[in-house]
């Protein structure tokens, strides 16, 4: 059984290749990718990924918001996934928002580097403090 931090790599992997698969306009079935990628069904990786697929306009919309001299389409497509996962669970989950934060930091620090980590730290701090008030 996986912690959900390891939950939540998958869900970033997910959404990686969503964004992949969309961009190539190709088609796919989002329980399949899951399904590779996780061998037990899992209602947290289900709800999260269908919520970030559901509401991806929106989290593109804020994380641009918040994104100094930046736009989510210019960050590579791993950065955009972690950034979505980090936005929706700030924004739509029970998820304490010092977790939320922390876990989009520490995939960050595994599969981006320093200077990305930073931007996606310092845009899901000004969401906290700026949308949850």
């Amino acid at each position: 059984m996986k912690n959900r931090s390891e939950l939540r790599e998958v869900i970033m992997k997910v959404i990686y290749q969503v964004n992949i698969l969309e961009e190539a306009n190709l088609d796919y079935d989002i329980n399949e990718l899951i399904k590779e990628l996780l061998e037990v069904e899992n209602e947290f990786v289900n709800t999260t990924v269908e919520g970030i697929i559901k509401e991806k306009q929106k989290l593109i919309d804020y994380a641009n918001k918040y994104l100094n001299d930046w736009t989510m389409d210019r960050l590579n497509k791993v950065d955009q996934a972690i950034l979505c996962l980090g936005i929706y669970e700030l924004l739509y989950t029970e998820t304490p928002s010092v977790v939320s934060i922390n876990e989009a930091i520490e995939l960050s620090k595994r599969y981006s580097d320093e200077s990305v980590t930073k931007m996606i730290n310092g845009v899901l701090d000004k969401i906290y403090h700026e949308e949850e008030k």
